[in-house]
């Protein structure tokens, strides 16, 4: 008969799963609403339509991912494959950190082919029905190999560091461990935008002119510090466009896909960037990174207090302890408490976005694009312009399009507020 650590992992999953296929058929069901008035002369009506299309199948899709991923995950716990894994690999006879690495880095593995041909198909099938994809096999596979390397490079050194923290440094080993990761990711921040972002991407310097010339007059007016401005190749991959704010200290930079360069104005584009600087004006990149850390620093206790239980080990039918299985089987233990903190801080950043976006607006001459800005990106990224509450409640970082709009429409002019 299953415990009760196995029984509160169990009754989170189905519980999330069954939450998110009742969000999401709410979110379908939603979705035929008219047009919002305030896109009409923004949408035509075969564009519109085609939004729609495309989010019932990315929904649909997401769905049976999620299904499968689920059914996996059961099968596996129940089969006991969490423990025939770890007899495999302690029969080879390795320290128990090697083991480690190598246990976690298999179920990871085994996660991650199981997700490959959902992936494929995403990128292959739905994205190229829709018009947006514009990866090539050669690309795909090259991100693949990249992103795998990495993880052996960066991963690998790291996870072998905390298993040891916390099998050799005693009580305070979780403590070791927090401090320990923390400075890293520190690190990663600092030296990614360098380092490791440009292995995927070609980041090139914005060309003297109209819009390099905006954009370093309007951060002059802010107080924004900016060490570089960079166009990045997202076309290589995506028709979708974006823009986003990375690094700290000497090293921020800001970047703007290509895709978004070619298909918005200079006015509506320094307003973009007007809002990424207000993320960072705000604080906000201070405040989530401060939060991150707090929580980190949470589930390392719990982790510690749950270290080698019995009875969580006994929940996964596993015959022998280890701090890598202690890891692993807290992590899902954790879980309900994880998803009640996800929609709580992705509340917390549909506040930031609303903060940005005011900041942008007050703070910019022609601010109000922003607005328009919003519009063009929903219309070329064919965004969902009506979602139900209850799945923005559970799976939105930004607020709902139309409500960014209506706000910034309501907003007083530039020079009207004080910052």
């Amino acid at each position: 008969m299953m415990n009760g650590f196995g029984q509160v992992v169990l009754f989170t999953l189905v519980l999330t799963f069954f939450l998110k296929l009742i969000a999401d058929l709410l979110n379908l069901r939603a979705s035929e609403s008219g047009l919002p008035p305030e896109f009409q002369g923004v949408y035509e009506e075969d564009a519109y339509r085609k939004s729609q299309d495309y989010l019932r199948a990315t929904t649909r899709f997401s769905l049976i991912g999620a299904f499968v991923d689920l059914l996996f995950l059961l099968v596996f716990w129940f089969a006991g494959g969490f423990n025939m894994l770890d007899q495999l690999l302690r029969a080879q006879g390795y320290n128990t950190v090697l083991t480690g690495v190598l246990y976690i880095g298999a179920l990871l593995l085994l996660q991650g082919i199981l997700g490959l041909p959902f992936t494929l198909y995403r990128t292959f099938v739905i994205e190229e029905r829709f018009g947006f994809n514009k990866t090539t096999p050669k690309v795909f596979v090259a991100d693949l190999l990249k992103t795998l390397f990495l993880a052996l490079l960066i991963g690998t050194p790291v996870l072998a560091a905390l298993l040891w923290f916390f099998e050799q440094a005693g009580p305070f080993g979780w403590l070791w461990a927090w401090g320990g990761l923390t400075l890293f990711t520190l690190l990663l921040q600092y030296v990614a935008p360098a380092w490791i972002m440009p292995i995927f991407n070609k980041f090139v310097p914005l060309e003297e002119g109209e819009l390099n010339n905006a954009i370093m007059q309007y951060a002059r007016t802010v107080g924004f510090p900016l060490t570089g401005i960079y166009v990045i190749d997202g076309s290589k991959r995506s028709s979708k466009a974006n823009a986003f704010f990375t690094g700290f200290g000497k090293r921020k930079r800001i970047a703007l896909f290509d895709t978004l360069v070619s298909n918005h104005s200079v006015s509506e584009l320094v307003a973009v960037l007007a809002h990424e600087i207000g993320h960072y004006k705000k604080k906000h990149v201070l405040i989530n990174m401060v939060l991150s850390m707090v929580n980190l620093g949470v589930v390392f206790y719990l982790l510690s207090v749950f270290m080698n239980n019995p009875d969580l080990f006994s929940a996964f039918f596993m015959q022998d302890i280890s701090v890598y299985g202690s890891l692993v089987f807290f992590l899902l233990l954790y879980s309900p408490v994880e998803f009640v903190l996800s929609i709580l801080l992705q509340a917390l950043s549909r506040k930031h976005e609303y903060e940005a976006d005011s900041f942008a607006v007050s703070t910019y001459s022609d601010g109000f694009a922003l607005g328009e800005a919003l519009k063009k990106l929903s219309r070329s990224n064919l965004s969902n312009l009506t979602p139900h509450a209850l799945y923005v409640f559970l799976n939105y970082s930004h607020p709902p399009v139309v409500q960014r709009i209506r706000r910034i429409n309501e907003h007083p002019a530039p020079g009207h507020l004080n910052h």
